[in-house]
């Protein structure tokens, strides 16, 4: 009963965690993370497939290793997020609705700009291009 419950759980994150990368009000890594764990503990088999998946892989592994963020992803992060958030609260044109938004943007600001910053990928990124 338990390896269900993980499984599901880590399928209803992953999901979750995908559909994040879309939407600003879901945090993507949060979600990945947490589908890792489950996986880790119920399917090492989803787990492994997890850790290899294009998308989702770098997630966990930046996590494991203690890299940190790239500045570039933050910085598209942040501006993502706010550009998203005043659409939607434009087209909501609700008092309460852009309240919430500017709250939830905020604290998701801080949370962004608290993680580790990874401050190499100027090497990582430029050494493909050189070769």
């Amino acid at each position: 009963m338990k390896k269900i419950a993980l499984l599901a759980a880590g399928w209803i994150s992953l999901v979750l965690g995908g559909l994040g990368a879309f939407l600003p009000l879901l945090p993507t890594t949060p979600f990945v993370l947490l589908a890792g764990i489950c996986f880790s503990f119920s399917s090492p088999r989803l787990y492994r497939l997890l850790q290899r998946n294009r998308f989702f892989g770098p997630y966990i592994e930046n996590y494991k290793s203690r890299k940190g963020v790239p500045v570039s992803v933050k910085v598209q992060g942040i501006v993502t997020l706010w550009g998203l958030l005043a659409l939607s609260a434009f087209f909501m044109k609700k008092r309460w609705a852009v309240i919430l938004f500017a709250v939830i943007g905020t604290a998701v600001t801080v949370h962004i700009l608290c993680m580790k910053t990874r401050r190499n990928e100027e090497a990582e990124v430029m050494t493909p291009l050189v070769q």
